[in-house]
């Protein structure tokens, strides 16, 4: 049986995001039982996140220029499991810093190419992009499920061997993904760069997103550590990082026709408010399993929803030859600059205040993404519904 290129795109999904599912939920008690503080764990996680600034804007540059997503994706994936490697050699801050560094900015090469590779694939479908990306989300939560009952009966120190094993999978799959064929009166019809960057509700979309990505810092760099220090073990951890993707794999098979119901500005919009809950229970009452259970499937929300709907906006705004560039944007801002600066405060208020301060924090980040866009779609009137 052949086959498709939607298998391939969904495999090497699975395998990027379970790179993702063993890396960034354990990352921070591997570091912390290294002997790092709050404080480094959150200055590592942001160096990792940093390099989203300026890496997928290269990338992009260089995707766009020669016309092809595919052979930088690939690449990247190279690039990044041979610098991972450097966390094999040695475990000192600057040692570790420098290597985090280079890995990201490899790895940052993939997912914006790998986005603007599967939106053209998926042509006039590009709607149903949430059922091929759902494989990530299994891919996620197969890692974090796993790891979290070896970790319990293994060292943490075995992670960095782990994470590179993934890696290698990454590059594996990635070789069996076809480049589309471009639409050239698509490309040739694109606007300017500067045109498109110019609109308040594009301005609006990125500052939403930038807000959306920072809330999210304090949770990748200390949900685990924070729910430790509330009594649980690491096996427990594991299963709740893992029921938040699962409710997320849930809402991508429902989020083509949400979209075409709702639009995506709503449904951003939706994502933020209800995010900025998630991060208010979380602060108040972490010791309480059954509230951690509905806090985790609101990450249906926070990301399932919001990233869905956030890709179709930048799939609109970006077109043609723009599209690598579009999704390096959105990278960098939200992800990586968003993120780096969530997880960088979140690290000195963990120190600084209290463990609870940090989501505190995010809740009031998430508030301001709100408030960005409620205004973006207000600028464009006209929710997108047709994507």
């Amino acid at each position: 049986m052949a086959v498709t290129q939607n298998a391939r795109l969904s495999a090497v999904y699975f395998f990027y995001f379970a790179s993702l599912g063993a890396f960034m939920p354990f990352w921070g008690p591997y570091l912390s039982e290294e002997g790092f503080s709050g404080a480094q764990i959150g200055e590592l996680m942001a160096i990792v996140l940093a390099t989203k600034i300026i890496a997928p804007n290269v990338w992009g540059w260089l995707a766009d220029r020669a016309g092809a997503h595919m052979p930088i994706a690939r690449w990247g994936a190279l690039g990044g499991a041979v610098a991972f490697t450097g966390v094999l050699l040695y475990t000192g801050y600057w040692w570790l810093a420098v290597v985090m560094a280079a890995y990201s900015f490899f790895w940052n090469a993939i997912l914006p190419q790998f986005e603007a590779t599967t939106m053209r694939s998926l042509g006039r479908d590009a709607h149903r992009y949430a059922l091929v990306r759902l494989w990530g989300s299994v891919g996620f939560i197969v890692a974090v499920a796993v790891l979290g009952w070896a970790f319990d009966r293994i060292a943490v120190a075995w992670l960095p061997w782990i994470v590179l094993a993934v890696l290698i999978a990454v590059v594996a799959a990635s070789q069996f993904v076809r480049e589309p064929a471009r639409n050239l009166d698509e490309d040739n019809n694109a606007p300017p760069l500067l045109t498109v960057l110019r609109r308040p509700e594009v301005i609006a979309l990125f500052v939403a997103c930038f807000f959306m990505q920072a809330s999210h810092g304090p949770y990748y760099a200390f949900f685990t550590l924070y729910l430790e220090q509330a009594g649980y073990s690491r096996s427990v951890a594991g299963q709740l990082w893992a029921l938040g993707v699962a409710a997320e794999v849930v809402l991508f098979l429902l989020m083509p026709r949400l979209i075409l119901r709702f639009g995506a500005w709503l449904l951003v919009s939706a994502a933020l408010v209800l995010t900025t809950l998630r991060w208010g229970l979380l602060a108040a009452v972490p010791d309480s399993l059954p509230m951690l259970l509905f806090i985790q499937i609101l990450h249906a929300a926070s990301y399932g929803v919001y990233h869905a709907a956030a890709i179709s906006l930048i799939h609109y705004f970006f077109p043609g030859r723009l599209q690598g560039r579009g999704q390096a944007l959105y990278s960098s801002l939200a992800f990586g600059l968003g993120g780096a600066s969530g997880s960088l405060v979140a690290g000195y208020l963990w120190d600084g205040i209290s463990p609870a301060s940090v989501y505190v924090f995010a809740a009031f980040l998430a508030a301001a993404g709100v408030v960005a866009s409620v205004y973006g779609e207000w600028r464009f009137r006209t929710p997108v519904r047709t994507l």
